[in-house]
Formats: structure tokens, sequence, C-alpha cells
């Protein structure tokens, strides 16, 4: 709360005194770290970027600290995801305190997963879609190119630079894409369980089934548990994933129930590529463990 009321303060400071100066480069504020790739991929170190939610936090209730707001205000565009509850509570203030930053709704582009619930965010935003859209290499294709065209709108002395290191990793994203559909293939259909529903755009893409621990949102109740619990030894599931940014508790539960191991995946490392590498190899792992 302490937090929040500073941040408000600052808030009110800043819309009154806009300073859009900087003494190095200018800044790109992105929402959440794997945006901070795509930038960097494409743009090399043109800009600085400026993320609001660093990797190892949770996206959906996050509150920015002031140094955050403070580099918002010197930020000549905004990169936002579209659905993160983060957003919902954050994002037209971060609007309102710097009114000349140009702006790009990611999400925009991508055709979404549908979702039922909030994430117990303190202003209660639920989300109207799934937000993790990111972890696919489908979806990281579109983001790719919506960043390209938008770098490029801010600095078109650069296009020709931008056009070629967007081709580039797009060569590497296309390679991820293969790699996922040759893996997947084999085992079309096949259910894999989560703790937080981060895959579902993996799943859509690559026809897998994604099975959440989280009930609406929210920590299973007794009843929810013992369903999970039949449900993994009737699907023969192995690994329960688990984001590192969340109590693994419930997890480790069905866990031991069943004889299965905890993998830790982070879909919110700047390392896209990496993270999106052991996603996949993890979830092929898993589905095969027993069955080669």
């Amino acid at each position: 709360m302490r937090r929040i009321l500073s941040i408000l303060m600052l808030i009110a400071l800043l819309s009154c005194n806009h300073d859009s100066s900087d003494s190095g480069k200018q800044i790109i504020t992105v929402s959440i770290a794997p945006f901070k790739y795509f930038v960097t991929e494409i743009a090399g170190d043109d800009f600085t970027v400026n993320v609001m939610v660093p990797s190892g936090a949770n996206p959906h209730i996050y509150e920015p600290y002031p140094h955050q707001i403070e580099r918002l205000n010197k930020s000549v565009a905004y990169i936002s995801n579209g659905y993160l509850g983060f957003e919902m509570a954050w994002l037209k203030r971060f609007y309102e305190i710097n009114k000349t930053m140009l702006k790009l709704s990611v999400g925009e582009r991508i055709v979404p997963v549908s979702t039922g619930h909030d994430h117990g965010n303190a202003i209660n935003h639920a989300e109207a879609a799934d937000p993790h859209y990111w972890v696919s290499p489908k979806c990281a294709r579109i983001i790719a190119l919506s960043v390209k065209d938008f770098l490029c709108e801010l600095n078109p002395e650069a296009n020709a630079k931008y056009e070629k290191n967007c081709s580039e990793l797009l060569m590497k994203i296309d390679e991820v894409d293969k790699k996922a559909q040759s893996l997947f293939l084999e085992v079309k259909g096949m259910h894999f369980m989560i703790f937080h529903p981060n895959l579902a755009y993996i799943a859509r893409d690559y026809s897998l089934v994604e099975i959440a621990v989280e009930f609406e949102g929210k920590e299973p109740p007794p009843s929810r548990l013992k369903e999970l619990i039949d449900l993994a030894a009737k699907e023969n599931i192995n690994t329960i994933f688990v984001q590192k940014e969340y109590d693994s508790r419930n997890a480790r539960t069905i866990a031991a129930e069943i004889g299965a191991e905890i993998r830790v995946i982070d879909p919110l490392s700047e390392n896209w590529l990496e993270s999106t590498l052991d996603i996949i190899n993890g979830l092929y792992d898993s589905l095969t463990k027993g069955r080669k």
C-alpha cells in the first residue's frame, strides 16, 4: 500500500511536470521482460529498454517502483501486452503521465485464447483473454513483425537495419516453430499439467491439452485437487510444470500423490529463445517419458 501511495504521488507530480529529455539513448518501456528480447534483437542497442515487470515478478498483480515510473516518463514509446491484469490496473495512468509516447499493443494482432478468471489483482481487473501468447513460436512471429513495424515508425532512418535484423530473428523463431511441430506431432492430443495456465497458446498451436492446477485463478479447493489427482493418473501425467514466480505447494501435493516430478519453467525470462526451447523440450520429454 505504501508503494502504491508513493507511486500515485509521483504520477501526479510527473503529470504536471513531464520532461521527455534523456541524457543517453531514447527509452522504450515494455510491460514484460520477454518483449525486451524482441526489441533488442531487432533494434540492437539503439534504445534503452525499461521493463515494467521484470523476470521473476508476477505480471498479473505487479506494482511498479518509482524509478520505473521515472523512466516511463522519459520514454518515447510503450509496448504493452494488451491483456495482463497489471496493465488493466496501471496502463491508463502510464499514458496519462506521458502523453507523447507512441503506443503499441502487441495483443491486437494475436488471435486470443479466452479465459474466464482473474488473478487476484488488488484492483480486481479481470483479464478478458489469456495474456501468455508470447510463449508460442507462432505468436512470437507476429510479435516480431509488430515490433519491427513499430521501431521503423520510431526511427525511420534505421529501417533497413531493422528489416534485416527482423528477418534474422524470424529465421530463429521459425526454427523453434519447426522443432515444436516435429516434436509435438507424435504426441498430438496428449495432456500436460501446469500450476498456472501459462502454456495455453502452445497447447492450441500444437494440438496439446493444458490442465491447470489453479482453479478460477486461485489455489484449488480439496475437491478440485482430488479431480486433478484422478485426471493426472488417468492421463499418465509424470510432470507438473510450475512457473518460477508461483508457489508450488499444491502442485507438489499432486505430484507426490501420483509420483510425478516438478519442473520449473521461466516463460518471463528476457531470453525468449532459450526459455521457449526449454519449455518445448520439457513438454516433449514429459509427454514421451516411458513411452519411447
